[in-house]
């Protein structure tokens, strides 16, 4: 499956922005799909996750109530609203796939920047 990752930009602090994760290639119901996210001189770290039907999704904690992951099987896409963004939450947003939940995400995308300004 190949990814791409869409929709970063620069706003301010407060606002809102949804990243797009679009799959080519296989059917991304196939696959648990997660975001990471990398800011500049820091390592790359978990944001969040959804589960093959979107039953199931997860996120790291400092992102919770803000960020909601959903996806659209129907349009092979998975998608990343992120509201009352930070400063802190400025970095480039990288959608990753995995087929089995105890996998290493094996399949990325390239990134997508996000800069909030303060």
């Amino acid at each position: 499956v190949q990814l791409q990752a869409s929709g970063g930009g620069l706003v301010q602090a407060g606002d809102s922005l949804t990243l797009s994760c679009a799959a080519s290639g296989h059917n991304i119901s196939s696959y648990v799909v997660g975001w990471f996210r990398q800011a500049p001189g820091k390592e790359r770290e978990y944001v969040t996750s959804i589960s093959w039907t979107g039953g199931g999704t997860y996120y790291r904690d400092s992102v919770k109530g803000r960020f909601a992951i959903s996806r659209d099987n129907a349009k092979n896409t998975v998608y990343l609203q992120m509201n009352s963004l930070k400063p802190e939450d400025t970095a480039t947003y990288y959608c990753a796939a995995k087929v089995l939940a105890y996998d290493e995400y094996g399949f990325w995308g390239q990134g997508t920047l996000v800069t909030v300004s303060s």
